[in-house]
């Protein structure tokens, strides 16, 4: 019985470091690549020195192979850091974090960009980034809830999580971002969001 164990660790940690390489071998062309176009499991595996099969085998379609860099972009760009903001005493301060954290996150990396492209060209993809951004809206809600007064209409609180939403978003990110640095554009969409909150504050008019 240990030996079976033994080949089947070394197997997992075959199959894990030939899952990396494919995963950094696909964002380098993503990073790379004229168009989303070009980006297919043939070269991807050929970049990765494997076998269309193996990345098949991997990541079982296209799609499947774009979530797992996006993850990978977002794991390697600081959203895990999403949970320790939620607790934080001032929600306000969470909010603001938040904006730095994804402004980073956008910013990082030039594969975003094209994983955005490939929104546009891949309905599959972009429904699965459009389920990954809702954790993004389920956040902004609790903190938008923690930040209202009472008295706030629920109408106004998803007006603000909807408007801030927009803003923390990679096209806002990308529209903002000419002939402005990472750090003004994260001033400029904190300065947005605290706006989008003041209706929910008595003292607003």
């Amino acid at each position: 019985m240990p030996p079976r164990a033994y080949v089947s660790s070394v197997r997992s940690a075959a199959a894990a470091e030939t899952r990396d390489r494919v995963i950094e071998a696909a964002a380098k062309i993503l990073r790379e690549g004229d168009s989303i176009a070009r980006f297919s499991l043939e070269t991807v595996a050929k970049a990765a020195g494997v076998t269309r099969l193996t990345v098949y085998n991997q990541f079982s379609s296209r799609r499947g192979l774009l979530e797992a860099v996006f993850d990978g972009i977002a794991q390697q760009g600081g959203l895990f850091q999403l949970a320790d903001i939620m607790t934080m005493a001032d929600p306000r301060a969470a909010l603001d974090r938040l904006v730095e954290i994804f402004c980073a996150f956008w910013g990082r990396d030039p594969a975003v960009a094209r994983l955005n492209e490939a929104m546009a060209t891949d309905p599959e993809f972009a429904e699965a980034v459009r389920e990954r951004n809702e954790r993004r809206r389920k956040g902004l809600a609790a903190l938008v809830d923690r930040i209202a007064d009472k008295t706030a209409s629920r109408q106004a609180r998803r007006d603000a999580v909807d408007l801030i939403f927009a803003l923390t978003s990679y096209p806002t990110f990308a529209a903002l971002s000419a002939g402005r640095s990472r750090d003004q554009v994260c001033r400029l969409i904190q300065t947005a969001c605290h706006a989008a909150l003041a209706p929910l504050s008595k003292a607003s008019p």
